[in-house]
């Protein structure tokens, strides 16, 4: 074969693969149809995109996806706690199952063990020794990286209740100046959500979402009261929720429930800051005596 006809070949090829890229590009870039629907639907909250769409998974992904699935079986048999997790994932706000969760803690797992594996590798190759420590801190990594993820979750759960706690007074006032102004429960909250942004809007977003689909206005308050981990928050879901069945004015529930949570913060910001105080005190006292002694 001359040279000639073999750079025609490789040109040929490196053309057919390109257009094959290129062609792909334009098909995972192609808007869908709900992206395109949802911006116009505001009372609808789109779910997080949380994993690639099903024609951009990589073939690693499609390779290793029965194996990570069994892994997260094993890792749900062996920790459990599937109900606490489920909980934490709903006031996280989170759209991923609790099957999707443990694939997660399997792979945040399997890189702690390939960083430990990395490093036993290193050190071995300068000290040669009993590889049994090595797999054991290859386990014990593994293990740490599984419940590491855990516990993001965790943080995950305080970072949006605090951002919640923090949003909830200036949310429950402007329902009640809403409610006062002569709105319905169900206007009041459309017009705040769409008016606000932050975790306590999405949150009351989804809520709205759910009456807008024909549950229960005082079903929807109680459900939110039932699944939130604020007791704020839950008492002001029952709130509305029963002024909503009784009849009770609901701008009056508000106001107070606003005032509570100020007052809370203030306490709180107090409370800290005596602590604070405490623990300047007693660093001066440690660091008095090594003044006097210099």
């Amino acid at each position: 074969m001359s040279a000639a006809l073999t750079g025609a070949l490789l040109g040929l090829t490196a053309s057919l693969g390109l257009a094959l890229v290129a062609t792909r590009a334009v098909a995972i870039r192609r808007p869908r149809l709900e992206d395109r629907v949802l911006p116009y639907v505001r009372d609808l909250v789109p779910a997080r995109r949380t994993t690639a769409p099903a024609g951009a998974r990589s073939t690693a992904a499609v390779l290793l996806g029965p194996a990570l699935r069994r892994a997260a079986d094993g890792v749900e048999r062996v920790v459990g706690g599937a109900p606490s997790v489920r909980r934490r994932l709903l006031r996280c706000g989170s759209s991923l199952t609790l099957h999707e969760f443990r694939v997660q803690q399997v792979q945040w797992g399997l890189v702690g063990f390939g960083v430990a594996a990395a490093y036993g590798v290193l050190r071995t190759w300068t000290r040669p020794g009993n590889p049994l420590p090595l797999l054991v801190a290859c386990l014990g990594a593994f293990v740490c990286g599984v419940l590491l993820r855990d516990h993001r979750l965790s943080a995950q759960v305080r970072r949006r209740e605090a951002a919640m706690l923090a949003e909830f007074p200036t949310v429950a006032e402007l329902l009640a100046l809403s409610v006062a102004a002569g709105e319905g429960p169900v206007g009041a909250l459309d017009r705040v959500v769409w008016r606000s942004g932050g975790e306590l809007s999405r949150e009351l977003g989804e809520l709205l979402a759910r009456i807008r689909t024909g549950e229960p206005v005082a079903d929807a308050f109680d459900r939110l009261a039932a699944t939130t981990g604020l007791t704020v928050v839950a008492r002001f879901a029952h709130g509305v929720a029963v002024a909503i069945e009784r009849g009770t004015p609901l701008a009056d529930v508000l106001h107070a429930q606003a005032a509570d949570v100020r007052e809370a913060g203030r306490r709180e910001l107090i409370e800290q800051a005596s602590r604070k105080e405490i623990a300047m005190m007693i660093t001066s006292a440690t660091l008095s005596p090594s003044r006097i002694r210099a």
